[in-house]
């Protein structure tokens, strides 16, 4: 699936207009999927990283969704996985904070895809200029799966399990991310499990494991966190 192909770059930006039934079809999903709640305070928590069998120990605090913290006991050796230990942690909170349908994909002009095709996925959505040519497909009013484009790197992310929350929302338990090279292969492989901690209907980052292939290599990565307080 390449992302130069699907969502009409022979029309202006301008010219692309809402398709309601698209519009209302991401927004559904959009309004099933589980978030913090306005009033989430930001959280504390002990972490516990372990890669390949090596463990570190560190602490998290997420305040916002661009606001978090990451501290870890590696050396200077280490900066490369504090870096990317901070981008998981940031991911997390992006992803999970409370935000509107308008203030995200809403505000740009969304469309259905040109094929009409039976994918087994569902038939994709177009979000039109937000600059990375975002593609969703939609399946039982959630999404299962999720392409875009930042630069020479094009990703694709499948959900492969969701649960449902006690205020019955969609939660992303485990998801597959594929990153492809301008030519089209495959450059890398993240597999995600996610059990999340649960307290008073608030579902916090619990545990998270990542079993990626980078530069030939299978790499193990598990986070826990722990001792969970609201700031």
């Amino acid at each position: 699936m390449h992302g130069h192909d699907c969502c009409g770059k022979d029309h202006t930006e301008k010219a692309v207009e809402n398709d309601p039934n698209a519009k209302a079809l991401l927004q559904g999903a959009f309004d099933k999927t589980s978030r913090w709640g306005e009033n989430f305070p930001g959280i504390t928590a002990d972490l516990i990283l372990n890669q390949n069998g090596t463990e570190y120990k560190g602490k998290v605090i997420i305040k916002s969704s661009k606001e978090t913290e990451v501290t870890l006991s590696v050396g200077p050796e280490g900066e490369a996985l504090l870096g990317w230990l901070k981008n998981q942690v940031g991911m997390m909170a992006a992803h999970r904070a409370s935000r509107s349908f308008e203030e995200s994909d809403g505000k740009y002009a969304i469309t259905f895809a040109k094929e009409l095709d039976l994918h087994p996925l569902g038939r994709q959505i177009c979000i039109n200029g937000d600059g990375m040519n975002s593609r969703y497909r939609i399946q039982d009013n959630r999404i299962s799966q999720i392409s875009r484009s930042m630069g020479k790197m094009r990703f694709t992310i499948n959900i492969v399990e969701s649960m449902t929350t006690k205020d019955d929302k969609f939660l992303t338990t485990q998801y597959v991310v594929y990153y492809f090279t301008p030519e089209g292969q495959i450059s890398q492989v993240e597999n995600f499990t996610d059990t999340p901690f649960e307290i008073c209907g608030v579902y916090l980052p619990g545990t998270r494991r990542i079993i990626s292939v980078e530069a030939g290599e299978v790499i193990v990565r598990v986070l826990e966190f722990k001792n969970h307080q609201p700031i």
